[in-house]
């Protein structure tokens, strides 16, 4: 397996490719590179079946190499010593990740996973949707794949999300709608949780697009776009919790 490390750090660069040649059989470390552009340049030119890769580097990050690729063919193992967002968003994602000081023992593991997820779509899967939500809490933008390319949405346009299955559409304020083959949770999961809010099983609202809270054999709200949508009974008074809240 063709391995390339890129970390700021000189020490630490030098450390992991020694930890890797005296303990991880199969692993030959090609290159090494001290930031985010050296690391991008370095695999396109080395195609490498595994990134070691720091999160906080000088002249953008981690992630921010991540996202300049538009489809990642490679595994990634985090390094890290601090950053305890990453950590959580890399493990909500089922990514590896190592923290500095680098234990033996986690890195021999987390290099046999690198082994049997070679070539895995659920992995390739998990990349693109860690970078997904990574470029969205940046640009507030949503990248939906639709049937004939991808539309990229300001959050802010959105005015709700309703599930068909496992579809999703979309309807946006300039009254179109995008249809995308992916389950409502994972938006739910995605979009912001102070802005939007699951009323029903079927529903994801913008709280900002709400009109008129209706009562009428049930609960319901005008959308902005004139949409009428359910609230479920157990969801209503965390609604109103959440309008209070934005007021």
């Amino acid at each position: 397996m063709k391995a390339i490390i890129i970390d700021d750090e000189k020490k630490g660069r030098e450390t992991l490719s020694s930890l890797i040649k005296n303990y991880c059989t199969g692993v030959e470390v090609l290159d090494m590179g001290g930031s985010a552009q050296e690391g991008y340049e370095m695999i396109n030119r080395l195609n490498p079946d595994v990134v070691f890769l720091d999160i906080e580097m000088p002249n953008g990050n981690g992630f921010f190499l991540l996202e300049k690729f538009e489809e990642i063919k490679f595994q990634i193992i985090f390094t890290t010593a601090f950053d305890n967002y990453a950590i959580k968003a890399i493990k909500y994602h089922a990514l590896d990740y190592l923290l500095k000081p680098i234990d033996i023992d986690e890195l021999r593991i987390a290099v046999e996973n690198a082994k049997k997820k070679s070539h895995s779509l659920t992995s390739a899967t998990n990349y693109a949707a860690f970078v997904s939500e990574r470029k969205l809490l940046m640009t507030s933008r949503i990248a939906l794949p639709i049937k004939d390319g991808v539309v990229y949405l300001g959050v802010s346009d959105i005015v709700r999300v309703e599930s068909d299955g496992s579809y999703s559409t979309f309807y946006t304020s300039d009254l179109k709608k995008y249809m995308v083959s992916k389950n409502l949770k994972e938006y739910e999961d995605l979009l912001p949780q102070q802005g939007f809010f699951r009323s029903h099983k079927s529903h994801l609202i913008n709280i900002k697009k709400v009109k008129k809270f209706l009562r009428n054999d049930g609960n319901f709200v005008e959308m902005e776009d004139g949409s009428v949508v359910e609230i479920s009974r157990r969801k209503k008074d965390d609604f109103f919790q959440l309008m209070e809240n934005q007021n």
